[in-house]
């Protein structure tokens, strides 16, 4: 298929923007990536997605497919060539669908709470998080099956899921000088994060930690009608 055939409306900070890129990238799949503008929103998404007017936005021929996992799902079902990304069995299917909308309903939420937050109310996100991480470990290890992924041996949805939240995990780490992602606590959340952050399909597309807390930066002082930061 044409490159101009498949594109994704987005940005590059964007956790949930990553998700069909990667699922993209693992069919091999060529795609055209239309940067949105920070702070505003183009004609195409705001046509393409009218209800939500946020990306990303899967542009398919000219049907656009909106929400980032149900892209996800959208990608292995119309590629089937390339690797399945979800498990063939109904029971793992569903279990890597449980676990990615906790990813999404609570775990994130919880993350993004923590880098905020102040005081005591910090103090309550944090041990939110580091239980969904000891809580991500113990499904880690029984979905991996002792392979590299969730998915096992390759990256599957769940891997995706979570794992595009890496990159503004690793800003919350060291903006807020916590150890979130820890041998001694979650090792197989360690290990699995560098096998993803190391895996071809994502590797070009996984924002730097440094130009992510510049964007981090630049977000905060725009919420606040402040002048952005200088360097």
């Amino acid at each position: 298929m044409a490159k101009n055939d498949v594109k994704v409306l987005g940005a590059w900070p964007s956790t949930f923007v990553m998700r069909p890129r990667i699922a993209l990238n693992i069919k091999s799949v060529n795609y055209e990536f239309l940067e949105e503008t920070f702070g505003s929103k183009s004609e195409l998404l705001l046509q393409s997605n009218p209800v939500h007017k946020k990306i990303p936005v899967l542009i398919h021929g000219d049907k656009p497919i909106c929400e980032s996992m149900i892209i996800v799902e959208y990608i292995d079902e119309v590629w089937t060539s390339g690797p399945s990304i979800l498990p063939s069995d109904p029971y793992d299917r569903a279990i890597q669908r449980f676990w990615a909308a906790y990813v999404d309903e609570k775990w994130f939420a919880a993350m993004r709470g923590l880098r905020i937050a102040q005081g005591e109310e910090r103090k309550a996100f944090l041990d939110q998080v580091t239980e969904g991480l000891a809580l991500l470990e113990e499904a880690f290890g029984k979905c991996s099956k002792g392979k590299a992924f969730f998915g096992g041996d390759r990256i599957g949805l769940l891997d995706i899921a979570f794992g595009s939240l890496l990159g503004w995990l690793r800003v919350t780490e060291k903006v807020g000088k916590v150890k979130l992602l820890d041998e001694a606590k979650t090792p197989g959340l360690v290990k699995w994060a560098e096998s993803f952050c190391a895996d071809a399909a994502v590797k070009s597309i996984m924002p730097e930690t440094e130009k992510l807390i510049e964007f981090s930066k630049l977000l905060m002082a725009q919420m606040k009608g402040a002048p952005p930061p200088k360097n």
